[in-house]
């Protein structure tokens, strides 16, 4: 039922009036061909589209948006198409992660200084599902977030591949001189292969699994593969669900609470899902003024299990989840871990479980048979991660989750690739890999350097996982005894800054420990003698981003854009 009245619409502000400006409002509306019945007396729909022509992964976002554009006007209303930052993962550079608070800034500012009263917003490919939905939250006008989808499963050779997980393993092999130039090239072409996010459990995934079960994606529309016939219906309905919306005035602020926090908590374990999420979730939790902090994320992984088997801790595919029932499915397995009375963008997070089943329980592991009991993630703490790290233990090897070795440090990636190209490399299966300067200032922008690559050396002696340290992120496609986020970064002074190649290191993921085994007084020496690298850079964005951004125990957003106070609408004049 209608609680919004016709005269109470935001749009109405810019239309409704007999004043000079909105006839001029008026008048450009059908300057571009639409009447006054178009667009007069209906809410009007604001579509955020993060398509570009480097956007690989929303290459489907041009028919998807006359999808949804069909929904709006069968729902009575006006559909008006925004562009905003695409961030391609693979193109952008240095990382996506740089621009995502950006595109969080556009989206709210899109929103604000437009006649909209509603937004569906576009996203899938890594950062565009958080940087929309922060902006979406900061704005709190209605909005609902439609998912890219997975892509086609890889093959190669008779082989099915996963994104992003095999492409490591089989480089890894081809470095070991295992497979050949052409066995590698053929994989190239057959890795992608349609529109659609990585097919993996990795951060596309996990983060659109997340934005459906925080309440902001209709009930099982994460999981639907990009290039099947129910994406098409899926964005229909994000069209036709958003003027419903708008007149029942339910927005983020209704939506977003502890529950649906703590829920979406329950499903990043139980997916066993990318560490990105740790950053992303705890930004969308602030913006939306929940608490969230990343022992939050320990908590819950020592009581909810991986269930879900699906590369690149297990052995399925997105597509494989999708037809085994999806998050819907999975979330059914879960009941009793879940806040059901939570508000979703279609009623309650238990409404939108109703009828929903798992058809594969190797998919999706009954609770008594996981991949793993507990531990889909782990937050380490210690005298080099005083503010918290954290590892994927079902993507490691278990002989290096209780394990001590030597540092191996490097200050920068490029010196790191040429070490490990080095034969003679003084390295051993037991030393720990190092790289510092890659936190979100050292970066800039916290990129995906964390995977660092083994040296060709030990690959040629058949190891294939050491631990390897860094304030850097790692794709959620990747796997390894890999840690990650540590926090606060070498570049502005965190203890990182003080290790020495030769130093031992302690790792224990059962004590959550991390230790450096340096007394502290020649911490404190060290950091005192340290010169931090220049990131004092003369101007425009970068400058501005090293200026304001969080650690990545916070979130990594900019101060000044956290918290969920409003800001007052424009004036029109």
């Amino acid at each position: 039922m209608s609680v919004k009245k016709l005269e109470e619409l935001r749009s109405q502000r810019w239309f409704g009036p007999t004043d000079l400006r909105s006839f001029g409002h008026r008048s450009r509306m059908m300057q571009m061909g639409y009447t006054l019945d178009d667009f007069m007396r209906k809410p009007v729909i604001g579509i955020i589209n993060t398509w570009s022509g480097f956007a690989q992964c929303h290459t489907h976002f041009p028919e998807r948006v006359e999808g949804i554009k069909r929904g709006v006007w069968q729902a009575g209303a006006f559909p008006v198409e925004l562009p905003a930052l695409s961030l391609s993962e693979q193109y952008v550079k240095p990382s996506a992660m740089l621009y995502r608070n950006l595109l969080a800034l556009e989206v709210e500012e899109l929103i604000r200084s437009h006649p909209v009263d509603g937004v569906v917003l576009m996203g899938g490919c890594d950062k565009t599902t958080p940087g929309t939905i922060m902006g979406g939250i900061s704005m709190n006008l209605p909005m609902i977030f439609m998912p890219a989808g997975p892509m086609m499963r890889g093959h190669s050779g008779g082989k099915i591949l996963g994104s992003g997980s095999d492409v490591w393993k089989f480089y890894a092999e081809k470095e070991a001189g295992t497979i050949s130039e052409a066995q590698w090239n053929d994989m190239e072409a057959g890795i992608a292969r349609s529109a659609g996010t990585c097919m993996t459990m990795g951060t596309a995934s996990t983060m659109t699994a997340i934005a459906e079960v925080l309440g902001f994606a209709l009930p099982g529309a994460s999981s639907i593969p990009a290039g099947d016939a129910a994406h098409a219906r899926m964005a229909a309905h994000c069209g036709k669900r958003i003027v419903e919306m708008v007149w029942e005035d339910l927005k983020p602020s209704d939506i977003m609470d502890r529950r649906s926090v703590e829920n979406a908590l329950v499903i990043h374990n139980a997916l066993a899902g990318s560490t990105n999420a740790m950053i992303h979730l705890v930004a969308m939790a602030r913006r939306g003024g929940v608490a969230i902090k990343l022992t939050d994320f320990d908590d819950y992984a020592q009581k909810v299990p991986v269930i879900c088997n699906l590369r690149p801790s297990g052995a399925w595919l997105m597509e494989d989840f999708f037809i085994a029932g999806g998050v819907r499915g999975l979330l059914k397995r879960l009941e009793h871990l879940l806040h059901l009375d939570a508000v979703t963008v279609a009623g309650t997070l238990g409404q939108g479980l109703e009828g929903a089943e798992v058809y594969n329980d190797d998919v999706i592991r009954p609770l008594d048979k996981p991949i793993a009991a507990l531990g889909g993630t782990a937050i380490l703490y210690g005298n080099i991660a005083p503010d918290g790290c954290v590892i994927k233990p079902p993507a490691a090897e278990p002989r290096l989750l209780n394990h001590t070795g030597p540092a191996l440090v490097f200050d920068s990636y490029d010196e790191m690739t040429k070490a490990v190209n080095d034969l003679d490399l003084d390295v051993t299966p037991d030393h720990i890999m190092v790289l510092r300067n890659a936190g979100p200032i050292g970066g800039p922008g916290m990129p995906e350097w964390g995977m660092l690559p083994l040296p060709k050396k030990l690959l040629k002696q058949g190891v294939r996982d050491m631990l390897r340290i860094s304030d850097a992120r790692m794709s959620g496609t990747s796997y390894g005894a890999c840690i990650l986020h540590v926090s606060p970064e070498s570049a502005i002074g965190g203890p990182l800054a003080a290790v020495r190649t030769g130093d031992l290191i302690t790792v224990d993921v059962s004590k959550r420990s991390i230790h450096l085994h340096v007394s502290d007084e020649e911490i404190k020496q060290r950091i005192a003698a340290w010169t931090p690298p220049p990131r004092n850079y003369p101007r425009g964005y970068y400058r501005m981003f090293v200026q304001h951004i969080r650690q990545a125990h916070e979130g990594c957003d900019f101060d000044y854009l956290e918290g969920a106070q409003g800001i007052p609408e424009p004036e029109i004049h």
